[in-house]
Parts: C-alpha cells; sequence; structure tokens
C-alpha cells in the first residue's frame, strides 16, 4: 500500500504543482499572497513533505525486507534497466521534497529551479515505469504488477 499511497501523492502534487507559483511570487516580492493562493501552497508544500516521510518509511522497509527476487525468466538487461529505473524513482521521490522544501523554507531559488526543471523529467520516468510493470504483466506475463500490489511472504506497508 505504501507504494501505492506515494504514487498517489506524486501525482495530486504533479495536479497542484503550478498553485504554489501565485503565493512564492508574492512572498518574493514581499507582498501577502491572497489566502486562496496560501491555501494551495501550504497544500503543495504539506503534500511533499509527506510524500519525503513516506519515502524514508519506503526505502527503511526496503533496506530492512530487501526487494523481491526477479521473475526467473528475466534477463539480465531487464535487472540492470529496472535497478536504474528505481535508483531514478528514488531520486526523485527524495530530490523533488526536498529541493522544493529548501526553495520554500530557505528561498533557495536555485532549489526551486532544480524543482521545476525535474517534472517533466519525474513525469517521464513515472510514466515509464508504469508502462514498463503493464509491459510485463501484459506481454511478458509475469508476476511484476501482482508483486507491487502485494509483496510475496508480507503484508505491503
Amino acid at each position: 500500500m505504501l507504494h501505492w499511497t506515494i504514487a498517489v501523492l506524486i501525482v495530486l502534487q504533479l495536479l497542484i504543482g503550478e498553485d504554489i507559483k501565485p503565493a512564492y511570487r508574492a512572498f518574493s516580492r514581499g507582498t501577502e499572497p491572497a489566502a486562496d493562493d496560501i491555501f494551495n501552497a501550504n497544500l503543495h508544500v504539506y503534500v511533499g513533505l509527506a510524500v519525503l516521510v513516506l519515502a524514508i518509511w519506503r526505502f527503511a522497509v526496503r533496506l530492512r525486507h530487501g526487494v523481491p527476487a526477479a521473475p526467473p525468466e528475466e534477463s539480465v538487461w531487464l535487472k540492470r534497466i529496472a535497478a536504474a529505473a528505481h535508483f531514478l524513482l528514488y531520486l526523485f521521490i527524495f530530490g523533488m521534497p526536498i529541493t522544493g522544501a529548501l526553495a520554500w523554507f530557505f528561498s533557495f531559488r536555485a532549489m526551486g529551479e532544480i524543482h521545476e526543471l525535474a517534472k517533466p523529467v519525474i513525469i517521464i520516468v513515472v510514466g515509464l515505469h508504469a508502462v514498463a510493470a503493464l509491459w510485463q504483466h501484459f506481454y511478458v506475463k509475469s508476476d511484476v504488477l501482482v508483486r507491487m500490489l502485494r509483496p510475496a511472504g508480507r503484508r505491503a506497508p
């Protein structure tokens, strides 16, 4: 469940991400943002912090329990691609909230720019992750998608 909670929150962030800009611009100019702009900004910030906390939890679970073994029929190159994709996913799942928080709380403009530039990249990475899971499930006929829903041998956190 942790995987899907983070996934839903990330999709929410991508949908509401632009809503933080009016408040950020107002604060940058030294003016008071409108109440709805503050609400939208707070929503984006707190959902982002929730993603970070859940990502830390998910990474701790991964370290403690390891990752499910790849299907035996999976090729070496596919295992390497999966490992690289997971590295990128974790990089973004941690990096986006951290760069966003540095920009918002500490007015670290460069982090805000990195945060903004990373948005289309995370969309591509998450999209490829979803397509790969569906490809594995429907074309390769592996249990990868099923294992994302409920890892074998333990309840999904």
